[in-house]
């Protein structure tokens, strides 16, 4: 190729990227635009629960989500006619306002006398309902002598939504921030990780943009939780591809090949382990497909354009910028073949004992292993989703000090209207259900003299539980309603609600694990099975990971009942921990292994496995670092559930990056030798095609 084509080419595609996907960056920041996050999006898709929704909306109301108005006495006495009367006066100021329906309850004085509450109406398709809570707030408080609380479920979910606000930027900026310093510190050149850093930002851009078009076509699902995973993923898995290529570029440039040619060399020789990392990695993603859970289903696909446009970016833009740069990407460092010290010590140790090490190392795993039956994943309750204590939350504590606990999250029955007495009965007799079960009339739930509202033959009831309507014993209170009403002949009746949705919701987790990690163990083998042409390989590499994916979950529990101090794990934790960290250790594994069998082409297996450790060492390592990193900054959301996750997958990251591609998989390898690749072995006759390389990486 001439000169001039040979800085054309990359230029273009450069400019390419800069001219025709740099202003797709706008999309991250309307990411927000297209989101849903209320319950329904996180609704497990087939389960009672959902279906009782389903029919509810077609009853009174169904546009609105409920918001429970409390007034607590503030000096401890019971509440007198004037403060009823200022707080009926506050109640009807509220009602009909913009974003609240018509229909309030009347106000409802507690067993105690010391407390009113009045259940509020919110529109469910306000965009942001925060202003109309705070609204309501603001207003409730003009009741003397009382201190006035909004929760229920329309305050916690502005509270939720609340969590989210600004994720675009400080959680962006974070991980962008963690990584360019890991990079600086570890390379000690200026221009490398800054075009590393901004092939990611490309990358996000374009898988925003992609996003935002197919949520706003209602193609795929988009919520808070599953915005906040995309940004850290893409950036991760940019940087992951990133380094991998660069580093066989400066290998590439130390034979003292010019720019062009090293990076050519770099891309042809990187694009199998790039390709089959990314490959596996949204394969394992796309197995969330198999959940019955809304908000796991839309995170499958999602996370699969962000993987694939940090794919696109990798092999693209990055050996464009690379080829223009040539070494001054290195600069100011001048030697190309630093950092070998550290590998060769490690290669060392484990060809003086490999048997010793692996088996030292899987102990290690398994003692972490042992204390998995300790992780409490059966859910936490919804007022500990949040790290720091809400409005909602201390309103939810405040309404449990006066009312029955369920109060604010009724039980919801839809059945047969010619069956409602014996459905009504039938509740009335299940332990932990108060005694007053009340139909939906045309002036709302509370209606208390007119009938029933029927809609095509059906009856909408709502029962209060007498436990926190997220607590184990509500939990065991609606199975047991849902057996009691199920067995009223002809009632044809559905329990639904908070509750019922919570204990769906778990189930269907439960279900979930057993079905997606054996699929996603599957795929993953096969495309292993496909990349190193050998069974015994892939096995071990599935077997190491999962052992390691079972000592993080071990270390998780310990951190989480101990220094933490949560109150338990929301029971997805554990999938999204297994889908993240299998398809992201195997990752890994592929970059070491196809290097491995390069060399072993050349040298042998067990001489192979030390030079592939000694030539990857280095950059797996600081791409472990990295995005271990990234993942950390998920913790900047003050919510349990991603801070968990942040958590588990970022000491998994470093656990499988440290122990397992380090020393556990070089040792097995180097004690097995040929017998790895079994039933077949690496061909001698590709050496002409693929010559020995200079082993040299940081």
């Amino acid at each position: 190729m001439s000169r001039a084509l040979r800085w054309s080419v990359p230029a273009l595609l450069v400019l390419v990227w800069l001219i025709g996907v740099g202003p797709l960056g706008q999309f991250a920041g309307k990411l927000g635009d297209v989101q849903s996050n209320d319950n329904a999006t996180f609704l497990p898709a087939g389960a009672e629960s959902t279906r009782a929704a389903d029919l509810q909306k077609r009853f009174e109301n169904t546009g609105a989500v409920p918001a429970v108005v409390l007034w607590e006495s503030r000096n401890g006495q019971k509440l007198d006619d004037s403060q009823r009367a200022a707080a009926q006066r506050a109640l009807q100021q509220i009602t009909g306002t913009s974003g609240v329906r018509q229909g309030a309850s009347p106000l409802l004085p507690a067993p105690d006398g010391k407390a009113f509450q009045a259940v509020v109406p919110i529109d469910k398709d306000l965009p942001e309902p925060r202003p109309v809570i705070d609204r309501l707030r603001e207003t409730a408080r003009q009741v003397p002598g009382t201190t006035a609380y909004v929760t229920g479920p329309a305050a916690l979910q502005a509270d939720l939504g609340n969590a989210f606000t600004g994720i675009d930027g400080i959680l962006l900026g974070v991980a962008l921030g963690v990584v360019l310093l890991i990079l600086l510190a570890v390379y000690r050149s200026l221009l490398l990780p800054l075009v590393v850093v901004f092939g990611s930002v490309l990358a996000l851009g374009l898988a925003s943009a992609v996003v935002y078009v197919l949520a706003k076509n209602g193609v795929i699902d988009l919520n808070g939780q599953t915005q906040g995973i995309l940004f850290i993923l893409v950036v991760g898995a940019a940087t992951d591809y990133a380094l991998l290529l660069a580093a066989r570029f400066r290998e590439e440039l130390a034979t003292g090949d010019p720019a062009w040619t090293a990076v050519t060399r770099a891309w042809r020789r990187s694009l199998a382990p790039i390709v089959a990392s990314a490959g596996t990695v949204a394969a394992g993603l796309l197995t969330l497909l198999f959940s019955d859970l809304n908000s796991n289903r839309g995170l499958g696909p999602v996370a699969a354009i962000g993987v694939g446009c940090a794919l696109l970016s990798a092999l693209t833009f990055l050996p464009a910028a690379l080829a223009l740069l040539g070494r001054a990407a290195y600069w100011p460092s001048r030697d190309l073949n630093r950092g070998r010290g550290l590998w060769e010590k490690v290669s060392n140790l484990i060809r003086r004992g490999p048997r010793r090490v692996w088996v030292l190392s899987a102990l290690v795993l398994a003692a972490f292993a042992a204390f998995l039956p300790m992780l409490k994943a059966d859910g936490i309750a919804q007022t500990d989703v949040f790290l720091n204590k809400e409005p909602s939350v201390e309103g939810q504590e405040a309404l449990g000090r006066h009312f029955p606990a369920g109060a604010g999250s009724p039980v919801v029955i839809i059945a047969r209207a010619d069956a409602a007495d014996r459905v009504i009965a039938a509740v009335r007799g299940v332990k932990g259900v108060a005694p007053e079960v009340r139909p939906t009339t045309a002036e709302g739930p509370s209606g208390r003299s007119a009938p029933p509202k029927v809609v095509d033959g059906r009856v909408e009831l709502n029962a209060t539980l007498t436990a926190a309507p997220d607590s184990d014993a509500a939990l065991d209170t609606v199975a047991a309603l849902r057996e009691r009403v199920h067995a009223v002949p002809g009632a044809d009746a559905l329990v639904g609600g908070f509750t019922a949705t919570q204990y769906d919701t778990l189930r269907t987790s439960e279900r979930d694990r057993l079905v997606i990690i054996p699929i996603a163990l599957a795929v993953i083998l096969v495309i292993l099975i496909v990349l190193l042409r050998s069974l015994l390989a892939p096995v071990l590499l599935v077997a190491t990971v999962a052992l390691s994916y079972a000592a993080t979950l071990g270390i998780s529990a310990l951190a989480f009942n101990g220094p933490f101090g949560f109150p338990g794990s929301d029971p997805v934790v554990p999938l999204f921990g297994f889908v993240f960290l299998v398809a992201l250790g195997v990752d890994y594994n592929i970059f070491l292994m196809t290097r491995v069998r390069e060399e072993s082409r050349a040298h042998g297996t067990r001489e192979g496995v030390l030079r592939g450790l000694v030539a990857t060492g280095g950059v797996i390592t600081s791409a472990g670092v990295v995005l271990a990193a990234t993942f950390g900054a998920l913790a900047v959301i003050p919510l349990v559930f991603l801070v968990q996750i942040a958590f588990l997958v970022a000491v998994g990251v470093l656990l499988d990056t440290l122990l397992v591609r380090s020393l556990l998989v070089p040792a097995l390898v180097r004690d097995l030798g040929e017998r790895t690749w079994w039933p077949g072995h690496p061909d001698p006759a590709e050496q002409e095609r693929t010559p020995r390389q200079t082993v040299t990486e940081s």
